[in-house]
C-alpha cells in the first residue's frame, strides 16, 4: 500500500510538474514576445536620441550638452508579478530628471527629450529581459524535474511494486498449494 501511494503520488507529481511547464511555456512565450516589442521600441528611440544629441552637439557643442546633463540620476521603480510561484519583473517604471536644459538650441532641448523616452524605453526591456531570463530558468528547472520524476521516480516505484506483486504472487501460489496437500494428507489419513 505504501509503494502504491508513492507511486499514486510521483504520478500527480508528474502531471502537476507537466501542468506548470506548460504554464511556464505560454507565459515565457508571451514574455519574449513582450521583449522583443520593447527591444524595438528601445532601439527606435535609441537612435532617434543619438540623431538628436549629434544635431545638438553641431549646435551647441560638447561643453552645453555636458552643462545641460541633469544633476540628479533618474528613478525607477519595478513592479514584479508571479506565475507558479516565479517571481519576475513585470514592468519598470523610469521617472528620469525632468528638468530642461538651460540654454542652448531647440536641438538640445529635443536631445534630452529623447534621450529620457530612450531611457524609459531601455528601463523596460532590461525589465522584461530579466523577466525572460527567470521565467526560462524556472522552465528548465520544471522540466528537470519532471524528467525525474517520469524517468527515474515512477519507473523505480512500478519495478518495486511489480516486484511486491510476484513477491505476493508466489506466496499465494505456495499458500495454495500448502492447503491442497494438506487437504489431501488429511483425506489420505482418514
Amino acid at each position: 500500500m505504501r509503494v502504491e501511494r508513492r507511486l499514486q503520488t510521483a504520478r500527480h507529481g508528474g502531471e502537476l510538474l507537466d501542468r506548470k511547464q506548460r504554464i511556464m511555456a505560454n507565459e515565457l512565450e508571451r514574455l519574449q514576445v513582450h521583449a522583443g516589442r520593447s527591444r524595438q521600441e528601445w532601439e527606435s528611440r535609441a537612435r532617434q536620441a543619438s540623431v538628436w544629441l549629434q544635431r545638438a552637439a553641431a549646435l551647441d557643442g560638447a561643453e552645453r550638452i555636458e552643462a545641460a546633463s541633469p544633476a540628479r540620476p533618474a528613478e525607477i521603480e519595478v513592479q514584479w508579478g508571479s506565475s507558479m510561484g516565479v517571481a519576475y519583473p513585470q514592468d519598470a517604471l523610469c521617472e528620469p530628471p525632468t528638468a530642461a536644459p538651460a540654454g542652448g538650441s531647440s536641438a538640445l532641448y529635443y536631445a534630452a527629450a529623447a534621450h529620457r523616452s530612450a531611457l524609459s524605453a531601455a528601463v523596460r526591456h532590461a525589465a522584461l529581459q530579466r523577466a525572460v531570463l527567470l521565467v526560462s530558468a524556472e522552465l528548465a528547472a520544471t522540466r528537470a524535474r519532471q524528467r525525474a520524476v517520469e524517468r527515474r521516480w515512477v519507473p523505480r516505484l512500478e519495478g518495486e511494486l511489480l516486484a511486491i506483486r510476484r513477491q505476493l504472487d508466489e506466496q499465494e501460489l505456495e499458500e495454495g498449494l500448502r492447503l491442497r496437500w494438506a487437504a489431501d494428507w488429511n483425506r489420505r489419513t482418514q
